[in-house]
Order: structure tokens, then C-alpha cells, then sequence
């Protein structure tokens, strides 16, 4: 991938898959809501690899707002006419209870899942004309980072569109965080499903139990008890290396789950169903949480 977007570039996994891809002379768009954050992480990695042949470049954005996030990306398409590889890595994980996006969405949905989806749809044609123009031998992707409490703490199926916005049953944090990331799951799925005929790779994946900033909102001993039971985040950079550039992945396994450090594997089955459409005999959740985000963030779609 010669020139790739980065989202949550300026710390933990992200950061470190950007030193990693920099190395290889690569471009990354380093997409971060702190403009001081991003550009310290930018030169810490040039200070790093100085022999590299790559660029980093920041761009501003906010996923807990839906017309920053469509801000960045038409800011990235007035600047570049390719895009090979987008790397949904942001994300906000346990934060005070009852904490909205601007648009009045659950953070954690919103910021995890809403964004990432209006961010790639925005993206998709930029991603399919580069697919054109690629030389044989080399693929256009799009990596979901999800986590492990998709599989661990999601409701049957990944996501309960009947009560996603919690008004019939409310939900613990833990429990919202995992249902945001197995819709990123879902999204995967389906986009996968969307795109195969335009010849990009979609791959959703768990990185890893790991040490980033993700921790900071939790409570003093709980952060304490995970950071005993979590890796250097560059591990989970490893994760996202496989994902990105296994030759095991192709578009006849597109929408694949991998799993640390680099597996392609089989994630829960009720969420494995997700994908499979009502006309095949399946629920057809994936096709119907995609339409749902689609619903949510129409007025941010249109021009």
C-alpha cells in the first residue's frame, strides 16, 4: 500500500503501524481529532526512520461528529486522487456513562461504528477507481479494527437494531463497547459483500489485548488488571500488518475476522450468520444494520 489513511494514527496501534508503513516508503494520512498529538507522533516516527522515502501528512478529524468526519474526508479528496488501503482504527472505549456524540448517539456507537461507516462510505469511490489502476499484484483494502469484546460482550447477532439506541433496555458500558465493535463486524461483512465485484479486500479484525490509550477511561484498578493482561501495542500493529497484506486474504475471503498476531479465523457463529442474507435463509442483520447506518448519515452522504 503506497499511500494509505490512518484513523487514530497519532497513538497506540495505530501510530506504530504508521512507523511500520513509513519504513516501506509509504504515505499515510495520520487521521487524529489533536492536531499537537498527531504532529508529535509524526515526528517521533520521521525522527525514527529518517531514511525513509515516505510522507506523513495530518488531517483534523472528530468521529464524534458526522460533518467533521465528512469534512476530512472531502479535505483528503482535494488532495489526492488514490487511496490503497483505509485503516478504521479509532475508536473510544468505556467512557462516562450516558456520553453522547454531537449527533446524540451512544459515544461509543457513534464514534466506534456511525463515523467509521460514513468515513469508508465516502471513501468507497475513491477506493474502487484506484482498484483500476493498480499493477497486477497488488490490492486495494479496507481494515475494521475491531476487538475481542465483539465476540465476548455483543448481544445474539452482533447488534440489536430493535434497542440500538438503548431507549427498551439499557445496557452496561462494557456492553455498548462490544456491541459497537461487532458492528464494525457487521459493517465489514457487508461491505464486503458490496464491494467484491469492485475488486476491494475488506478485512475486520481482533488486534490483540493491548497497552494503548484506550484504557484512560477506565477506573484506576481495572486499567491496572488489564495492563497486566495486555501487550505492546506494536503487536497489535502486527495483527493489522497480517490484515493488510496476507496474501492468504483475497477477494475469495473477503470479510474474513483475524485474530492475534496474524489468523485468519472463525469469529462467533450467531455473528458469522449476520452475514448471510434473508433470501439465503439467514437473518440478513448485516444487510440491515448497513441500511440502517446508511438511513442515519444520508444527509452527510449527499453533496
Amino acid at each position: 500500500m503506497s499511500l494509505s489513511i490512518m484513523t487514530g494514527g497519532s497513538s497506540g496501534i495505530g501510530k506504530d503501524l504508521a512507523r511500520i508503513l513509513y519504513s516501506r516508503n509509504a504515505k499515510i494520512y495520520v487521521v487524529s481529532r489533536t492536531a499537537s498529538r498527531a504532529m508529535n507522533a509524526i515526528s517521533e516516527i520521521k525522527s525514527r526512520v529518517p531514511e525513509s522515502k515516505g510522507d506523513l501528512v495530518y488531517i483534523k478529524v472528530d468521529f464524534e461528529d458526522l460533518a467533521s468526519v465528512k469534512e476530512c474526508a472531502r479535505n483528503f479528496l482535494n488532495m489526492e486522487e488514490r487511496l490503497d488501503g483505509l485503516w478504521n482504527n479509532a475508536g473510544v472505549m468505556l467512557p462516562e456513562p450516558g456520553s453522547k456524540t454531537k449527533q446524540g448517539y451512544d459515544l461509543q456507537l457513534g464514534t466506534n461504528t456511525i463515523g467509521p461507516f460514513l468515513f469508508t462510505k465516502l471513501l468507497a469511490p475513491i477506493l474502487v477507481s484506484t482498484v483500476q489502476k493498480q499493477k497486477p499484484g497488488d490490492d486495494v483494502r479496507v481494515l475494521w479494527v475491531s476487538s475481542s469484546a465483539a465476540e465476548m460482550i455483543s448481544p445474539k447477532g452482533g447488534i440489536d437494531l430493535d434497542n440500538i439506541d438503548y431507549s427498551k433496555r439499557d445496557a452496561s458500558n462494557a456492553e455498548r463497547y462490544g456491541t459497537s465493535k461487532a458492528g464494525l463486524v457487521l459493517l465489514n461483512q457487508e461491505f464486503a459483500r458490496r464491494y467484491r465485484e469492485d475488486g476491494i479486500i475488506s478485512v475486520s479484525m481482533n488486534p490483540g489485548n493491548l497497552k494503548t490509550d484506550l484504557r484512560r477511561h477506565l477506573p484506576w484498578l481495572l486499567a491496572t488488571i488489564f495492563g497486566w493482561m495486555s501487550y505492546d501495542p506494536v503487536y497489535g500493529a502486527y495483527t493489522e500488518l497480517f490484515a493488510g497484506f496476507s496474501p492468504d486474504i483475497t477477494l475469495d475471503n473477503t470479510g474474513c475476522w483475524v485474530i492475534p498476531w496474524g489468523r485468519i479465523s472463525q469469529i462467533r457463529k450467531d455473528i458469522d450468520d449476520s452475514a448471510i442474507p434473508e433470501s439465503e435463509g439467514g437473518s440478513g442483520l448485516a444487510t440491515k444494520f448497513w441500511n440502517w447506518c446508511e438511513a442515519e448519515v444520508k444527509i452527510y452522504l449527499d453533496d
